[in-house]
């Protein structure tokens, strides 16, 4: 099984979906749009060989758009195989102050589309 990404005949829309559910166990979304483009990052020198085990030099990522429509008791980061350690709600305001700086230009972009389409 692939780690992250789209599965040969998947769909954007089917992978995001999975591993949405693959990474928090969430389900109770409203999709509202996908974003219009792709967004790309590379990894800086020294986390290259180390992150992904050394396969991947970075990522090319399709992004949606969607509603949370359950409780917070529904979101489990303990899954099978955990990506993350913690999560919380935050701002659209404030996600360009919490991201890592090699995928600060992503989610900058991200946000003025998303602002866009909110507003």
């Amino acid at each position: 099984m692939p780690q992250g990404g789209v599965n040969e005949g998947e769909d954007y829309l089917s992978a995001m979906k999975r591993e949405l559910f693959e990474e928090t166990s969430i389900k109770s979304i409203q999709i509202l749009c996908e974003i219009d483009k792709f967004f790309e990052y590379e990894l800086p020198k020294n986390l290259l060989g180390i992150i992904w085990k050394g396969k991947y030099r970075g990522q090319k990522q399709k992004w949606f758009l969607m509603r949370f429509i359950g409780e917070d008791k529904e979101i489990n980061i303990k899954t099978k195989n955990p990506e993350f350690l913690d999560w919380k709600w935050i701002d659209l305001e404030m996600i360009t102050k919490v991201v890592v700086d090699f995928k600060l230009n992503v989610y900058k972009e991200l946000k003025a589309k998303v602002k866009k389409i909110i507003n």
